[in-house]
Formats: structure tokens, C-alpha cells, sequence
């Protein structure tokens, strides 16, 4: 997930912990999972993750076709099954999958995963990054979190589907694609929604961006289902003049100009904006947060103006990006020679834009605070406006009663992911997305997007036993 999970940051930011790790690893082995289809699921699991699906050696294509497979054996027809890829692109397919509901009144329901998986390097690693190790009661692996886990538990919740014989009143649809995780990669989320939406077409997706919370000691604290989400867009700040000797310095200077201009962005605070989402978790924050905080978060929900309670909650970094669209610079490239005067300098600005708002009001407000001697440009590529999921009880009231059986005692909150998914494709063309909750996280990310990705054995069985009766419950 694009934004290193930033749904459930908001949820790390509130609750500080750690995790102690021991240092021996050995190579996971069946015994690890007692029930049968633990141990098929196991092995579905295991060869994702020792696929290689990065953008600059792996193949989707692959993955693909491997979970293609599987399905077949498990009773799918090809007519069920719809490989898709482009001529461009031939590593970086996908594939549709479809359980036929029984009820033609009741719109289909999308499983939304992504195969692709962030750069890992062996030499960077403790342990080899695309093979599956088992390390006191975690599995280590690049993928193992982000988004192996949840698309492993999709695919092999419609082959049990399949096996089992279950006839779903709501058409159930899987779609697995790649290019999440590489801004400028060919994207197969938004291929589909361009090109196939029928194919794809349905009432709800479960995508990732939800998950559940370890506290410091192990013990699950909370659940998470992702509502809404932010758009992620990139803007290019250039400043140009024709340069010359630098034994003769000018007032007009390119990179002082983009100083100023970048200066300008890291002052300027985007307003506060809720939606029912992010209403409906500061509510819950506040009343379990009391105090200072709690008292502002209550005033600030009140007043989105009141700039003392938004200075005050905004000393969390996570919860200042809930409440508003950020930008920050992110890369600088300046100048030519070290003795000549800067003929060109840019800078890379990161936006990660609030639900309702766009790209192109974004950039003006960004062209107005860098002045007339910089340009602002959207990078390619253009994302969409991210819409407001609507709060659904039909959504969070089955999700929750669920979670009551599984994880006795948890708390389940609505959130707004403050990174960026594949979601924001299909609600560009009509389909609400929700981020699925029941697959729980050390309080440090574990490595997501960085070294040693990891995933504790007891997060991803249990996980999978809430996600598989919720898809069931969904579907009717």
C-alpha cells in the first residue's frame, strides 16, 4: 500500500509500543498450521510470497497464473477465470475471478488485492526477502504483510468457496492486480476500471487499508475498517533563468526563488475538513482520550476554525494529517556547474489530498503561495479525486458483530487511511471501498515497505478466519 499503511498510522501514532525480536531464523514448516485448510492455505500463502512480484525483476503475471491454477483444481471453469494484461506490460497482469450468486436481485460484491510488492534487496536483509521464514511465531518476507497476506486470504476464501460447495446469494468477485505499490508503473486496478468496469462491476469492494492493533505486549487492542481514503498526487515546483558566472551573483537566482517558494508550502497549514469518517473517529478519540486532548478534539469538531484546539491535536503527526490535505517536499535538483550560476531548479512537492478536494485546486493553491517566478505542475500521472466512503451501517454493523465472535473485547473504528490505495480507482467509477479489518499489526509497522517485512502466525490464521466468515456474511 502506497504510504506505508498510513490508515493504520493513525492508529500507531495514538498507541506507542515496541517489539522485541530474537535473531534465529529457520525455514517454516507444515506443523506450523494444525487444521487441513490451514496447511492449503499455508501453502498458497508460501508460494505468493517466494514469488518475486517486484516492478524491476518479479512477475504478477506469474503470481498469477500460479493462484489461476489453484483455482481450476479447486472446480473454477476457465469462463470463471480472466487473465488480463497488456502488450507493454507482460509481467504486470492480473486476474478476475467470479463465484455466481444465486440471487440476480443482489448487486456483486469485489475482493480487491494487489500481487505487486515495494523493492527489496538481499543484501539490505537479514533474511532472504522471497523466501517464507518462520521466526519466533512470525512469518518473515517481503509481502508477508503488504498485500500478500489479504490477497492470499482472498483467493484461497473463494477456492474453499469452490471446494466447499457454497452457493452465495451475492456474486463474489476477486480481482488481483498489480502496480500499487510504483506511482508511475502501469496500474491494473485502474486498467480494469478504465477498460473492463463491467467486468469488475459491483455494490462494495474489501480492499486493504483496514487491519487490527497489537499493543506492546501482544495484546490486540483495537480493529481498524478503512472509510475513505486521501488522493496521492506529486506537483513539480520549477524555477528558470539564464544563469551565468558565478563571480558575478545576481539577485534572480533559481534556486532562491524555489527556496522561498518551498518555504511558502511548508507554512501554509490546508484548512481542517472532516468527513463522517474522521468525525465519527475524533468523536470516539476524544471521549476514550479525555483531557487537554480530548477537550480539543471536542472543540475543533465543534469549530474546524478553532486554530489553538488544531495546533494543539496537530502535534501528532498522524492526526494532523487526518484533518486536512498535506503537502511536503519530497526531492530537490538544482543547478549545473558548481562555478556557474543555477539556470534551473525543481522540486518534487507531495500532496496527499483530502476526500472531495482535487488536483487542480490543490495546484492553484499551491501556484498561489510559490508566486509568479516558480511554475506548478501536476506530475503524471494525474490521480483521481478521492471520494468520501459513506459510513455504511450495512458495512460497519456486520463487520462489527463479526469481530465481536473473533476478537471478544476489540473495539472496531471507522478511518480514513491518510496513504493511498488501488480503492481510489474503483470509486472513481461508482464502487465504495472499504479497507477490511481482522489482520492485527505490531505497533512498529512490521517493515512494511521496509527491511525484514513480517507478519505474526497468529495475525494471519485468525485474520483469516474473521475475513473468510466475512465475506460469507456479506454475501449472504
Amino acid at each position: 500500500m502506497r504510504g506505508t499503511n498510513g490508515g493504520m498510522k493513525l492508529v500507531k501514532a495514538a498507541l506507542a509500543g515496541g517489539v522485541a525480536l530474537a535473531t534465529l531464523a529457520v525455514p517454516v514448516v507444515a506443523q506450523a498450521q494444525s487444521r487441513p485448510d490451514q496447511q492449503a492455505f499455508f501453502g498458497l500463502y508460501k508460494e505468493l510470497v517466494e514469488t518475486n512480484t517486484t516492478l524491476s525483476s518479479g512477475s504478477c503475471t506469474q503470481a498469477a497464473a500460479q493462484i489461476g491454477a489453484r483455482m481450476k483444481a479447486a472446480g473454477y471453469a476457465d469462463s470463471d477465470i480472466t487473465y488480463f494484461s497488456v502488450p507493454d506490460h507482460p509481467k504486470d497482469g492480473g486476474l478476475v475471478a467470479v463465484l455466481p450468486g444465486t440471487d440476480k436481485k443482489l448487486k456483486p460484491m469485489l475482493l480487491l488485492g494487489h500481487l505487486d510488492v515495494v523493492e527489496a534487496k538481499r543484501e539490505d536483509w537479514v533474511r532472504d526477502p522471497f523466501t517464507l521464514i518462520e521466526e519466533n511465531g512470525y512469518y518473515y518476507g517481503r509481502g508477508t504483510m503488504d498485500d500478500k497476506a489479504q490477497a492470499a486470504v482472498w483467493a484461497d476464501s473463494m477456492i474453499r468457496f469452490k471446494k466447499d460447495g457454497y452457493k452465495p446469494k451475492r456474486t463474489i468477485k476477486l480481482a488481483l492486480t498489480c502496480g500499487e505499490e510504483t506511482t508511475f508503473a502501469w496500474n491494473g486496478a485502474q486498467w480494469l476500471a478504465q477498460n473492463k468496469p463491467d467486468l469488475i462491476a459491483a455494490e462494495f469492494a474489501l480492499n486493504e487499508g483496514g487491519g487490527g492493533r497489537y499493543d506492546a505486549s501482544g495484546k490486540r487492542q483495537l480493529l481498524a475498517m478503512q472509510v475513505g481514503e486521501k488522493a496521492s498526487q506529486n506537483y513539480t515546483f520549477l524555477a528558470s533563468n539564464p544563469g551565468g558566472h558565478s563571480s558575478q551573483p545576481v539577485p534572480k537566482n533559481a534556486i532562491y526563488e524555489l527556496a522561498d517558494a518551498i518555504k511558502a508550502v511548508q507554512g501554509y497549514e490546508f484548512p481542517v475538513k472532516f468527513t463522517d469518517t474522521t468525525r465519527a473517529f475524533f468523536t470516539a478519540t476524544a471521549a476514550a482520550t479525555g483531557g487537554a486532548i480530548g477537550g480539543a478534539i471536542t472543540r475543533l469538531l465543534a469549530n474546524p476554525l478553532d486554530t489553538e484546539a488544531d495546533a494543539l491535536i496537530s502535534r501528532d503527526k498522524a492526526m494532523h494529517s487526518t484533518l486536512r490535505t498535506t503537502c511536503v517536499t519530497t526531492i530537490l535538483t538544482a543547478g549545473h556547474a558548481e562555478n556557474a550560476l543555477p539556470q534551473r531548479a525543481t522540486a518534487n512537492v507531495n500532496c496527499r489530498i483530502f476526500p472531495g478536494e482535487t488536483v487542480e485546486q490543490t495546484r492553484l493553491k499551491l501556484q498561489e503561495l510559490a508566486g509568479p517566478l516558480v511554475t506548478v505542475t501536476a506530475n503524471a500521472p494525474v490521480r483521481p479525486t478521492a471520494i468520501p466512503t459513506k459510513l455504511d451501517p450495512k458495512i460497519m454493523d456486520p463487520a462489527r458483530k463479526l469481530a465481536a465472535k473473533h476478537f471478544p473485547g476489540v473495539p472496531l473504528l471507522p478511518l480514513m487511511s491518510t496513504g493511498a490505495t488501488d480503492g481510489i480507482f474503483l470509486q472513481a467509477i461508482g464502487i465504495p471501498v472499504y479497507g477490511a479489518p481482522g489482520i492485527f499489526i505490531d505497533p512498529d509497522g512490521n517493515g512494511t515497505h521496509g527491511l525484514n517485512e513480517r507478519l505474526k502466525i497468529e495475525s494471519i490464521y485468525a485474520g483469516r478466519d474473521y475475513l473468510f466468515d466475512l465475506v460469507k456474511l456479506y454475501a449472504g
